[in-house]
């Protein structure tokens, strides 16, 4: 496989003819799991959302190399809209102060704007109560939160943990550490033929050995949807809980928690347009109200004594500390903006987007997509996961930035397990949010396709 090192060449322009090739699939027969949501009012029939929404969004107002900036690294962060970098703003410039432990006016509006964020999560995702979301680092606290409070607590030896070969490290570490420390078993559902993570298997693997079922709800390498809704009703049919990793679907989908019946869901701030730092878990009541903290601190006590502590009620229980407040707001700011658009919305536009990706990068010869092929029944996110027949990935993503401006990622996607499963290293990954255009999408084929004959003119 060729590789590139330091090499930064202006390629020359081609033209490519549209060229259908064999790595692109006849689409298999796939169930559609869609989530209802409000509907907000449709833009005028010219102007796409992308179109509509790219103003609130200055980062995407620049060239890079040379080249106007084309973002497709949004399976890895959001950008952000100025009414969240305003609300980060307007926290220290107004009333920076820590929250809850002050009666002054600072701390006062502080821990008021910080609650106000944790009610406009719970309410985004259909909560039964604010009180069942705990405000983390990321998704990846979320997880190691509920390895170490629910995990250490309820797992014991020969209990088994059921995931698929397609999750994201965070959602394997973590119980890969509570499985050491219990002796409980870690199993794998793999891939059927279409692609994707095998749900009929995931069922048939249950079993009243079965306490806990981790997984995605949109896959970050195959952009494939799972059926939450069934996997839950299977899982509790057996006695066994679910962990829902959705942090490639609440931003890109209206999420109801209650209807999923998830017993736990984790999602982070910085995917959804919000800050970096924070996250949320969400969680039963019951569930919160029978675990142990996570970290001992400030903030998370009822009472303490010098031989031992009573500890508060979720969720200030697993908030040890001072939190990201100005982090919180933002995400706060986060969730109006997108509610404020209407997630249904949102999801309509990406799917049509999704297609139109995949279909376009179907021109690129040699390519290899992979996840499930997009039909009237099945829909996929609005992210393609690929490799093009002897071009490593990272080449293909160096010359894509330094050549064209085009942002993509390149590597493992933190999903080794799930690239070993498909015979790779690595993949190139492009990923799209509500901001980006079909004209974001034609100025990356365009890139690639100069990049492609760039490397494939060395053979």
């Amino acid at each position: 496989m060729m590789s590139l090192e330091g090499m930064a060449l202006k390629l020359p322009p081609y033209s490519f003819p549209m060229i259908t090739t064999p790595a692109c699939r006849t689409p298999h027969t796939f169930r559609r799991f869609l989530v209802s949501a409000s509907t907000a009012a449709a833009p005028p029939a010219s102007l796409s959302l992308g179109h509509s929404t790219r103003p609130d969004f200055p980062i995407l107002h620049q060239e890079v190399n040379g080249s106007r900036l084309v973002y497709l690294d949004n399976a890895a962060t959001s950008q952000k809209p100025i009414t969240v970098l305003k609300a980060l703003q307007d926290y220290y410039e107004g009333y920076n102060s820590n929250v809850h432990r002050g009666i002054h006016y600072l701390s006062s509006k502080a821990t008021m704007e910080y609650e106000l964020a944790r009610k406009k999560v719970s309410e985004f995702i259909n909560a039964s109560d604010s009180r069942e979301i705990v405000f983390t680092r990321n998704a990846t606290e979320g997880i190691n939160l509920v390895a170490h409070s629910w995990g250490l607590q309820n797992l014991k030896s020969n209990d088994e943990i059921l995931l698929t070969v397609a999750e994201h490290h965070s959602a394997i570490v973590p119980w890969q550490l509570v499985a050491q420390k219990t002796g409980a078993i870690l199993k794998f559902v793999e891939l059927n033929e279409d692609g994707v993570p095998d749900v009929e298997k995931l069922k048939d693997m249950l079993s009243r050995k079965t306490k806990l079922v981790v997984v995605h709800h949109v896959s970050n390498v195959l952009g494939s949807v799972l059926p939450i809704e069934d996997i839950t009703c299977w899982a509790h049919d057996v006695g066994a809980k679910v962990l829902v990793d959705a942090c490639q679907s609440v931003p890109h989908m209206a999420v109801d928690v209650q209807n999923l019946n998830a017993d736990f869901l984790v999602a982070s701030s910085h995917k959804m347009c919000g800050p970096t730092g924070i996250g949320f878990l969400y969680g039963k009541s019951d569930l919160f109200s029978s675990m142990p903290p996570f970290l001992g601190g400030g903030e998370m006590i009822s009472d303490v004594f010098l031989d031992h502590s009573t500890y508060a009620e979720p969720p200030s229980r697993f908030e040890a500390g001072t939190p990201a407040i100005g982090e919180a707001i933002g995400l706060g700011a986060a969730i109006d903006y997108l509610s404020k658009i209407g997630m249904q919305r949102i999801h309509d536009y990406e799917i049509e987007l999704a297609r139109y990706l995949y279909d376009s990068l179907c021109s690129i010869p040699n390519i290899r997509i992979y996840g499930p092929v997009p039909s009237e029944d099945v829909q996929r996110s609005a992210l393609c996961s690929f490799n093009v027949e002897n071009i490593h990935p990272t080449d293909l993503a160096t010359l894509l930035d330094q050549q064209h401006g085009v942002a993509i990622r390149s590597g493992h996607h933190c999903a080794q397990p799930l690239h070993r499963h498909l015979g790779v290293g690595a993949s190139a990954r492009a990923s799209l949010y509500f901001y980006n255009t079909r004209e974001d999408v034609d100025d990356f084929i365009h890139a690639l396709n100069d990049t492609v004959r760039f490397f494939n003119s060395f053979k």
